[in-house]
């Protein structure tokens, strides 16, 4: 945990608190959170998604364990659409999206991605004690993995249509990273004796991970067909893609090298070489690759930025991460680089005019919205202002109500 003086974590308990209050918007009578404009207004043309709900659901938890005024209605209210109007009643698990009319989006399938935010919801909310958050944490857990987690694999498939008859051949590690972050949560909110299996299974997803950077120089394939086989080349076409990008993505290296060191924590392995080389290679690459301050989106297989747009959430990351190793190795270049990306931050992400960070620049640190428009939600600002202030384990809601943050 980096933050020894006083000052410091005052202003990040600061930060935490405003983003809090932007974010509260989100929170939809009907149920279900709304995708934040740049005002922090919600947009109705993108419709109620889960992934947004979830991490919502999940902010807003750990916002009502921090005692914030407020924030568990906004938690219960994004699961309210989690166990309403997002949820398949016909087939099980939740739709991408439904319209503002209620109308679910069909053509969509259903994700893993979506599936381990709900995850991370409800294990979220079932350690703040929120309203129906145990039954949805074991509705979801047991659509993952029943429909998701490959065991023989030992990692998740990606993509089923909506009825879960046809399943897509593609295979990604986004889906991968966010369900190793969700299934170390969910083995902090289940019983005792019921949390060894979800963290042998983080084990196994992330030890393809450490191969995967260990072949590929420290820079992480994104895309697979249906044998884990790496395609290198996929969006080529279109390298800005919201969740496909064609290359290496810097950002998820330095997510990656986090997740390493909160599964070390909990179970003993070879992951601490690799998560300094992800963030070392993650660094290297992406950060003022372009001459300019900041991290590009992407790079080529050789290192070359390919997209070079900043977001929010890659510096939130990289701050997540830098924090992390420093409290692993004592190391103080990694404390240096956490104090340079928060300078970065405050410089040029943070609104202190309208509310949140922008969640995107241009490669002249210009806010942009080619990629992400609007400020969805605080779901990685938000944990960069916690995650500093905690443990390696347990994870972020279990350490808030044990009372572990600085």
């Amino acid at each position: 945990m980096i933050p020894t003086t006083t000052p410091h974590r005052t202003w990040l308990d600061a930060e935490t608190r405003r983003l809090l209050d932007f974010g509260a918007a989100a929170a939809l009578p009907q149920g279900g959170a709304a995708y934040l404009d740049e005002r922090g207004r919600p947009d109705p043309a993108q419709g109620v998604q889960t992934w947004i709900t979830a991490r919502t659901a999940h902010v807003y938890a750990l916002g009502h364990l921090l005692g914030v005024p407020g924030a568990g209605a906004v938690a219960d209210a994004a699961l309210a659409g989690l166990t309403g109007a997002l949820r398949d009643d016909a087939h099980g698990g939740w739709f991408h999206a439904v319209s503002t009319t209620g109308e679910p989006d069909r053509a969509a399938g259903k994700s893993a991605y979506d599936h381990a935010f709900v995850m991370l919801a409800a294990a979220s909310a079932t350690v703040a004690d929120r309203p129906g958050a145990s039954d949805l944490l074991a509705e979801a857990t047991a659509v993952y993995l029943e429909r998701f987690w490959d065991e023989a694999a030992g990692r998740p498939v990606d993509t089923w249509d909506v009825a879960f008859e046809t399943l897509d051949p593609y295979r990604g590690l986004n889906a991968t990273m966010h369900s190793v972050e969700a299934m170390l949560a969910v083995a902090d909110a289940v019983e005792p004796g019921a949390a060894g299996p979800w963290r042998d299974r983080a084990a196994r997803a992330t030890a393809f991970v450490v191969e995967l950077a260990a072949a590929h120089d420290g820079r992480l394939p994104e895309h697979f067909g249906p044998d884990w086989t790496p395609d290198l080349d996929l969006n080529a076409d279109r390298p800005g893609d919201q969740f496909k990008p064609y290359g290496a993505t810097p950002g998820h290296g330095l997510e990656w090298s986090r997740l390493l060191l909160h599964l070390e924590a909990v179970r003993p392995g070879p992951w601490l070489g690799a998560a300094v080389a992800l963030f070392d290679r993650a660094v290297a690459d992406g950060w003022s690759a372009d001459g300019a301050e900041g991290f590009v989106y992407t790079t080529d297989w050789q290192g070359t930025p390919v997209v070079r747009t900043r977001m929010h959430w890659v510096v939130a990351e990289a701050i997540a991460a830098a924090a992390a190793l420093h409290t692993r190795t004592t190391d103080t270049r990694f404390a240096d680089l956490y104090a340079t990306w928060w300078d970065y931050a405050e410089r040029y992400l943070v609104d202190a005019e309208h509310g949140s960070w922008h969640h995107e620049l241009d490669p002249a640190n210009r806010p942009a919205a080619t990629v992400w428009p609007g400020k969805p939600d605080v779901y990685h600002a938000l944990q960069a202002t916690l995650l500093p202030r905690l443990p390696l384990a347990p994870t972020v809601a279990r350490a808030l109500a044990a009372g572990e943050l600085r």
